[in-house]
This record gives C-alpha cells, sequence and structure tokens, in this order.
C-alpha cells in the first residue's frame, strides 16, 4: 500500500510538472489561453504578495499588473532551475522594490525613531493573535520597517542581501528590521489589550 501510494504521489507531482511546462512552454510562445492559465493560477498568491509590500490597494493592483508583464515577457528566460513559483515570486518582489524606490518610501523611513520595547516575548504573542491579524499589523509598519520585515523574516534573505537590495548598508538593514519587529510586538499587544 505505501508502494502505491508513493507511486501516485510522484505520478501526480510528475504530472504537475509537464503541466508546469506545457503552461510556461505555451507563455513563451505567446499562447493568451496559458497566459490566462498562468494569471489565474498565481494572482492571488502574488497580490498577497504585493500586498505584503505596499499598503494601497490601487498600488497592489499596480504591482499585479507590472508583475504579470515582466513574467511574459522575460518568462522564456526561466531555465527550470529551481521553482518556477520562485521565480515569479522574486519577480514581484522586485517590482515590489522597485516601486517602493522610486516612491522613495524606503530612505524616508529609516530614519524613524526606535520604539519602546513590550515586556512580552514573540512566543506569547504567537499563541494569543491569529495570522490575519498578524499580517494587519506588518501591513501597518512604515514603508521602510515593513520592507526589510518581509524580506529578512518571510523572504528569509540575509541582512547582506538586503542591503545590496535596496542600496543601503547591512548594518541600516539589522536595525530596520530590529525596530520592524519591536513596533510590531507594540501594536500586537496594544491588540491584545484592546480585547
Amino acid at each position: 500500500m505505501q508502494r502505491l501510494t508513493k507511486s501516485c504521489i510522484i505520478l501526480e507531482n510528475s504530472t504537475m510538472a509537464m503541466d508546469e511546462r506545457l503552461l510556461i512552454s505555451g507563455c513563451v510562445n505567446g499562447d493568451r489561453k496559458a497566459q490566462k492559465a498562468l494569471y489565474e493560477k498565481y494572482s492571488r498568491s502574488m497580490m498577497a504578495v504585493c500586498f505584503r509590500y505596499v499598503n494601497d490597494t490601487e498600488d497592489a493592483r499596480d504591482l499585479l499588473q507590472e508583475g504579470f508583464i515582466k513574467v511574459f515577457a522575460n518568462i522564456s528566460k526561466y531555465k527550470g532551475e529551481g521553482s518556477f513559483d520562485g521565480w515569479v515570486r522574486r519577480i514581484f518582489i522586485n517590482c515590489a522594490l522597485e516601486h517602493l524606490r522610486h516612491a522613495d518610501a524606503l530612505r524616508n523611513a529609516i530614519d524613524i525613531t526606535e520604539c519602546d520595547s513590550p515586556d512580552v516575548e514573540d512566543e506569547a504573542l504567537d499563541e494569543q493573535i491569529s495570522p490575519e491579524a498578524v499580517m494587519e499589523c506588518v501591513r501597518a509598519l512604515p514603508d521602510g520597517f515593513r520592507t526589510v520585515f518581509n524580506l529578512y523574516a518571510i523572504e528569509e534573505l540575509s541582512h547582506k542581501d538586503i542591503a545590496q537590495r535596496l542600496g543601503i548598508t547591512e548594518s541600516t538593514s539589522r536595525t530596520q528590521y530590529m525596530r520592524a519587529r519591536k513596533m510590531l510586538q507594540n501594536m500586537i499587544v496594544k491588540r491584545l489589550n484592546e480585547l
């Protein structure tokens, strides 16, 4: 039975990979149906990525459109190394970072004063608040804090990589992350106290 289940999983994964390859191939050839299918497959998750970096619905929609334009324009460059989902996600993150750089949102947020740290441990906060509420708090962070927090905590980039992508120093990236965490903790504690 276990061997049969394992075979089914392998077959299912190879079918998904085949479907994805056909979808990518169709997009490379300019097939509108393939492009629509790719958009439908990834639009929801990529909209969530956009919202992690910008608070405004219109800006997020613009980023979604810009991201898909770049995906379709560069899809022939995808060589099958790594996951396609990861490749698409990187394009959207780069679009969001470019948008924030053009809006000068990152530089303006660097000078925000340090927040007082709450007396509650992260683990205690995790047990008392929903992931959706945490993401609402993350979206409420100032642009620079939110960007560094997303890149470090969610995308798992190093401070060196973040510094290179944002054109800041590693110490600025670390400081922004620490301040974002403190501000986030304060917002969560405030929400919990309001319950």
